[in-house]
């Protein structure tokens, strides 16, 4: 598989404090990583990195081979890289309809496998609000809906913070199972979780950051198997 995204040598700041110390990423096309790690550890703020949002950063990132190391969001996002931010992040004062509608654009290489007929088809509940403003929305109904507007962009690669954070447990155990679908599309995903067991049993690869680090990668297995894992993720 090519790679799709790479950063290398990730370093950032917010003012004064130094967040990010070196960190190293790659995910190949239709890959799944999964990026873990306790609180504050980093994770969030390397992600916030690789989609531009992050002024203060160093190092090389790359997407598709083009050199995005000091891109802003909406030039990151053009190449095929889309995100679910964790918060949710859907429009208020929009219809669901609006908020799917409003992102619908074709796949880098005019793909357009995530229709709007097939988004609804994935997330019944939003066919059935499809009038209501996002703000009236529950939140796992949010969630539903923010996926489902990434998935309109037609991506190459999702990235996940924290999708399933806050959600009663059947509306947990239902965005697990989209982010099987997407998977299983050739969507490649970067998925950051508090539940590692579900993390790690649907990725390829896994990354734990302690302080801003990488402490251990590899494949899903051996990082599961490496007896270091409880302490990183204090379980």
């Amino acid at each position: 598989m090519s790679t799709l995204l790479e950063a290398r040598d990730i370093h950032a700041w917010y003012g004064s404090s130094h967040v990010l110390h070196g960190v190293g990423l790659s995910i190949r096309k239709g890959e799944t990583v999964g990026l873990m790690g306790r609180n504050g550890m980093g994770k969030s703020t390397l992600i916030r990195t690789l989609l531009g949002h992050v002024g203060q950063r160093r190092g090389q990132i790359s997407v598709h081979g083009c050199n995005m190391s000091r891109a802003r969001p909406h030039e990151v996002a053009r190449l095929g890289v889309a995100y679910v931010p964790e918060g949710r992040g859907v429009f208020g004062n929009l219809s669901v309809r609006e908020n799917l509608v409003m992102a619908a654009r074709r796949g880098r290489d005019g793909r357009q496998d995530w229709s709007f007929e097939r988004v609804l088809a994935t997330f019944p509940r939003l066919a059935e609000r499809l009038t209501n403003l996002g703000g009236q929305l529950s939140g796992g109904e949010q969630q539903m809906l923010s996926i489902g507007r990434a998935l309109m962009t037609h991506p190459d690669l999702i990235i996940l913070d924290e999708a399933t954070e806050g959600l009663a447990p059947l509306i947990v155990a239902e965005i697990w199972r989209v982010i099987d679908d997407i998977k299983a599309s050739g969507i490649a995903t970067l998925i950051v979780d508090r539940d590692y067991r579900q993390v790690l049993n649907r990725s390829d690869r896994a990354i734990v950051l302690q302080k801003g680090q990488v402490m251990l990668q590899g494949s899903a297995d051996e990082v599961a198997g490496n007896p270091a894992l409880a302490a990183l993720l204090g379980v």
